[in-house]
């Protein structure tokens, strides 16, 4: 299981323009509201927002990952943003965030669940990586970046 593999073009949104942590953690449910792993929008919604309640998800270098565990999907489910603005999402370094993954499992996948987070923040955390995904000009751009950045990642 790679992130190109997780993600679809419809699960991309490229300069999202919000302006609250809310909006965006709604938008980007809503993004996946219609993905075949989705069983239950309302419970996947529920879960995303209480984990965020728990502790921000805004994990530093400009991310944010919203994610849960939950009985709402049946297998992993992705979706990526990056937002026309910086927002600011409590962040953990308290800086603000322009790069969003929204990650759902399954309760019973937490290993992969952990490793898919991991596997997030280490590309995700390299500034080059960074840049090319502000910078990218379509969905397509975004699979293709995670593809290449893979290629040579084990499957989880």
């Amino acid at each position: 299981m790679k992130i190109e593999g997780l993600l679809a073009e419809k699960y991309i949104v490229l300069n999202l323009d919000l302006a609250l942590k809310g909006q965006v953690i709604e938008k980007m449910v809503s993004i996946v509201a219609d993905h075949a792993g989705v069983s239950n929008i309302g419970k996947l919604r529920e879960d995303v927002l209480r984990r965020e309640q728990e502790m921000s998800t805004g994990i530093g270098k400009s991310i944010a990952l919203p994610h849960a565990k939950t009985d709402g999907v049946t297998e992993p489910v992705m979706a990526f943003a990056t937002l026309r603005n910086e927002m600011n999402f409590d962040s953990i370094d308290n800086e603000p965030v322009r790069i969003v993954f929204l990650l759902a499992t399954p309760e019973e996948m937490l290993a992969e669940h952990l490793k898919l987070l991991g596997r997030i923040t280490r590309l995700a955390g390299r500034e080059d990586i960074r840049q090319r995904l502000l910078l990218s000009s379509s969905p397509a751009a975004v699979i293709e970046l995670f593809r290449e950045e893979e290629k040579d990642f084990p499957q989880i």
